[in-house]
This record gives C-alpha cells, structure tokens and sequence, in this order.
C-alpha cells in the first residue's frame, strides 16, 4: 500500500461527503449502526470516521446516555465531519488506529466502515479495538468484497487501466478493495489476540447515481485515486474523469445509473 492511499486532503473530504456518501457508504452506514444499536452499548469507539456517515446513524439510534467517540486519522476528514454535525454531541478525536489514546477495557463496542483495509498493520490495529474493548465487548465492521463484485468501482479502474496502460492507476483494487478474503481477516483478527472465531456476512446493496458523471468524479477525484492519476499526469484529472464516465455511460446507460456495490460485515467478541 502507497503512502498515499491514507491521505484524505485538500478537496477530497468535501467531494467524499457530497458525492461518495450517498453513492456508496449510506447503506452500509445504515447497516453498520443497526447492528451496534442491537447490542445496546453505553459506549462505542468509531475508528476511521471519515466524515462521519457512520457517526451520525449511531447519534441518531443509540439511547441519548451513550458515549460515542469517532476517530480518524486524517483531521480533514473529521473537520468535514463536524461540519455536517450530528443530532446529538459527539467526541470527535484525531487518532492512529495503531496507537489509540485510550485507556485499556474503555468501550463496549468498537466499529470501523471501510477503514480495516488502510491499516498499515492489521493485526496491530485489532490488537489496540481488543485493548480498548471491556470483557465481552464487540468489534464491528465492514469491508468491500472484491472489485468485480462492485461494478462502478470496476469499470472506473478498468476505464484508467486504458487510459494509462504502462502504469494503471490500481488504488481502488489495490487499497479499498483488496482485503476481502475471509482467511486472511481471520489470521489478522487472532494476529491481534481475538481468539473466538468471528462472524461474515455479506452484504450487497445497489449505488444509484442521477448521471454517470458523478460516480466518475466520486472515484477519480473524491478518493486517493486523485493523488495517483495526478502523478502520472499533471494534467490528467479530467481526462481520466472524463475517460471513466464514458465507460461508465457505455456500460450503464445515458440517464440515470445503477451498480451492484458488496461488502462483507465481520463481527468478533473480545
């Protein structure tokens, strides 16, 4: 993994929010809060907020008495986050997923969306939920299946594998779609001491977009992948947006279009 897959600056918190939150991450969002407000925490722990999709289900389903902290390690992202604000107060905290500023047995719940598959080490960041996590608590979260099970991100990568054929831009298989096989999560999940065995399941939702224009900015422009086209081309951000929402457009249609998106949601007790 680049250095520059964890870097979320510059315009990209404000595109993530407007256009990648509603395209991708609120159904998973939805289903991720869902799943913590059955277990009835006093405290959660939300590691890789992002802009806070996630954080603002929990403040809006789980009882007004608990504490809800959300993290991430990019303070862009959590000032976007407080920016959109929550409908209740929320403790948003710059933190590294593989040191968090918390004392040990502090929350019932720690969860996480889509941001397992940035951590430089995996196990050490499961280590530290463990830590941080009371007897019995739960760690809570999601990943993306792999690229061909998710069709806009697929056909954006292949449209720029065309584009740049000696030296494709792969973030999006590479990074936010590259940790999705079961073994490998469980041997990072006993790597960082969970020793019972942890629960998948997968989920598959539908990404809808009025135009294939705004999942072709959503991806080339509101995600790491900006920074790798913008080192191969200084001046290739529009082309390679303009490149993806003709494929997406070949594929999909002139109107208004509709993708598959996969994630599997994993859950393990401490």
């Amino acid at each position: 993994m680049s250095n520059v897959d964890r870097v979320f600056a510059g315009s990209i918190p404000q595109l993530y929010e407007r256009l990648l939150v509603p395209l991708i991450f609120q159904p998973y969002a939805k289903d991720l809060a869902a799943r913590v407000h059955l277990l009835r925490p006093s405290s959660v722990l939300e590691i890789a907020a992002g802009t806070g999709a996630v954080t603002r289900r929990l403040a809006r389903e789980l009882a007004t008495d608990a504490r809800i902290v959300a993290t991430d390690l990019n303070q862009a992202m959590l000032d976007q986050a407080g920016a959109v604000g929550t409908s209740r107060p929320v403790e948003w905290r710059q933190a590294d997923a593989m040191q968090l500023p918390f004392p040990g047995e502090t929350f019932d719940v720690v969860v996480c969306q889509f941001g397992a598959m940035f951590f430089p080490d995996r196990a050490k960041a499961f280590s530290e939920a463990r830590r941080v996590l009371r007897p019995g608590g739960h760690c809570i979260f999601n990943v993306w299946d792999r690229i061909e099970e998710n069709e806009f991100a697929d056909v954006v990568t292949r449209a720029l594998e065309e584009l740049f054929p000696n030296d494709p831009p792969r973030f999006l298989a590479r990074t936010p779609h590259g940790y999705h096989d079961r073994s490998v999560i469980d041997r990072d999940l006993r790597g960082g001491g969970f020793g019972e065995p942890a629960a998948f399941t997968t989920v598959t939702a539908r990404s809808r977009a009025e135009s294939a224009r705004i999942p072709a900015i959503a991806y080339c422009e509101g995600t790491p992948l900006r920074s790798e086209i913008e080192q191969r081309s200084s001046s290739g951000l529009q082309r390679a947006t303009d490149a993806a929402a003709e494929a997406l457009t070949a594929r999909f249609g002139s109107g208004a279009v509709d993708g598959k998106i996969q994630a599997h949601v994993v859950s393990v007790r401490r």
